[in-house]
Parts: structure tokens; C-alpha cells; sequence
């Protein structure tokens, strides 16, 4: 009788070398003009909501708590740990959308590099004082495959 041997793909998160360098090489690849495979933000709009959304849980910029028992348990749970992509369609907060009262985009170059900055921040501050507006607190392995999962779900909206 043979058996099937099940190898479990880590998961990636940017505390690993080679899925932060994969991060930073598909952030690269989008131009001002990458067409959206879904939602509404232009590619430019996804890089400084990206930018924004790393300033926002860094408190750079205020953002807004909206969680809850639900979210910061179950919804904290399907997100990080169940290998499944993030679907289309999820509605951002206020603060990191680019047409309530997130940044506004201003030069695609300068900007891109901007969140290219912030995401390396990211990765290299101690996370421990960072607050998510809905999974709250988070441990550093939690935050860095959020962090993951977020640019990888926008940079796949934009074919990259």
C-alpha cells in the first residue's frame, strides 16, 4: 500500500528573506499604467494605499479601531492562517482609501519608492506597539505575513 506524502508549504511572510525580496521585485514591476484586474483604485492609488496602510498600523497616521470580538479572533484567524488567497472586493478604511483620506497620489515614482521605504520599515521595526484598526495587537510573525498577505492581494489586483 502506498501512501501520499504531504509536504506543508510554509507560509510566506516577510520575515523570510526570499518572500520579502519577492514583495519588493513585484512592487517594482508596477507602472503607473498596470491595469487593474479588479476593484477601483488605479495602480498609483494602490501604491500610497500600501504606503498608507504601513503608516497607519506604524501610527504614522491615525487610523480608526474598528474591531470587535469577531474580528480580532475569527476573522484575525481565516485571514493569516488559512492558505487561501484574499478575495477581490473587501472594503478598506477610511484612512488608506485614496479617495476619503488616504494620501493622495502625487508622482508614480517618488511614491512607489515611498512605499518601498515604509515596507522596509516595516519589516525592520519592532512591532510589538503596532495596531491593526481590526485584528488589533498581533504578534511580529502575525504582522509580518499580514504585511505579506496585503501587498501580495494588491500587487495580484494589478497582474504582478
Amino acid at each position: 500500500m502506498q501512501y501520499a506524502v504531504s509536504v506543508k508549504t510554509p507560509m510566506k511572510t516577510l520575515s523570510n528573506p526570499q518572500d520579502l525580496a519577492e514583495i519588493q521585485t513585484r512592487l517594482r514591476q508596477v507602472s503607473a499604467d498596470s491595469a487593474r484586474q479588479w476593484g477601483k483604485m488605479n495602480a498609483h492609488q494602490m501604491v500610497v494605499h500600501l504606503c498608507d496602510s504601513f503608516r497607519n498600523v506604524m501610527g504614522d497616521r491615525q487610523a480608526n479601531w474598528r474591531g470587535n470580538w469577531f474580528t480580532k479572533t475569527v476573522l484575525k484567524f481565516l485571514a493569516l492562517q488559512v492558505p487561501l488567497k484574499w478575495p477581490p472586493g473587501v472594503k478598506t478604511s477610511p484612512e488608506a482609501d485614496q479617495e476619503v483620506g488616504g494620501t493622495k497620489p502625487l508622482e508614480f515614482a517618488r511614491d512607489r519608492a515611498d512605499c518601498e521605504m515604509w515596507l522596509n520599515r516595516f519589516v525592520t521595526t519592532d512591532s510589538q506597539s503596532f495596531m491593526h484598526p481590526m485584528f488589533g495587537n498581533m504578534s511580529n510573525a502575525e504582522w509580518m505575513r499580514w504585511g505579506y498577505l496585503h501587498c501580495d492581494h494588491h500587487l495580484r489586483q494589478f497582474g504582478v
